[in-house]
């Protein structure tokens, strides 16, 4: 019973990230870590006998620790990579504040430009009043 739910399980994880995918909700560089825990899941369904195997080759006593501890592993880098990108959005977003009170603060000059150069003018020069 557990090889056909973590079948399912793994073909689930699959389809949702494909899913995802196809609607671009994901992206695709975390779908790539996602689709490979589908298809590690889907594995270790297919031949559960493999699991025990690698947990003895590396001195691990219980399977389940072995995926504990590889879940622990995965978990500490997802948590890091999203430390990268959150400090790379931050530096992108104060950037882009800098850029646009800078833009900003020239829009204004030019407004008072604008506005003393319409104040000298005579009232009929202003182009966009009709003549008469």
């Amino acid at each position: 019973m557990t090889v056909v739910i973590g079948i399912l399980l793994a073909c689930v994880i699959i389809g949702v990230v494909m899913w995802l995918l196809i609607i671009r909700a994901l992206r695709e560089k975390y779908a790539v870590l996602w689709l490979a825990i589908g298809v590690l899941v889907l594995i270790l369904g297919l031949f559960p006998g493999l699991l025990a195997t690698v947990a003895r080759w590396l001195g691990v006593a219980l399977p389940s620790n072995l995926i504990f501890g590889l879940a622990i592993l995965l978990l500490l880098g997802v948590a890091l990579h999203l430390s990268w990108e959150l400090s790379r959005a931050e530096d992108e977003i104060r950037r882009v504040a800098e850029e646009t009170a800078l833009l900003r603060a020239d829009l204004e000059s030019l407004r008072e430009r604008l506005a003393a150069l319409e104040a000298d003018r005579p009232a009929g020069d202003l182009p966009d009043q009709p003549r008469t």
